[in-house]
């Protein structure tokens, strides 16, 4: 969450699904939280306030996340529109987020692996 609506820059996997993990697990606090308290939304949305907080207050930090990760792989963020391609759309964005960083710098700024280990030797 230090890079709130950061769309700049490299993310490297770990960053990348670190982000998702987390947030999985603080959605299913949130549901967890509205059920015990017999909180919903409306009628029509089984999920409360708690739920519906985080998933706004976490929109576009999860946006960034994924551009810049799509950038640390050498892609344009405008290939999260991929996903509304069915199945076919989330297979390849699932594959990216995969991939290794790309070695060195690319247009979106250096490898944040090899500064790390940069850091860490130096």
């Amino acid at each position: 969450m230090k890079q709130y609506a950061d769309f700049g820059g490299r993310a490297r996997r770990k960053e990348f699904w670190m982000f998702l993990l987390f947030n999985v697990i603080f959605l299913y606090l949130a549901m967890i939280i509205d059920s015990v308290l017999g909180i919903t939304v409306g009628e029509d949305f089984s999920y409360g306030w708690f739920f519906l907080f985080y998933c706004l207050s976490t929109f576009l930090p999860g946006l960034a996340v994924q551009v810049r990760r799509l950038h640390d792989v050498g892609k344009s963020g405008w290939n999260l529109f991929l996903a509304l391609i069915p199945l076919v759309g989330i297979i390849i964005q699932i594959i990216w987020f995969l991939t290794d960083s790309h070695a060195g710098e690319n247009k979106w700024g250096s490898n944040p692996k090899e500064q790390l280990e940069q850091k860490e030797h130096g």
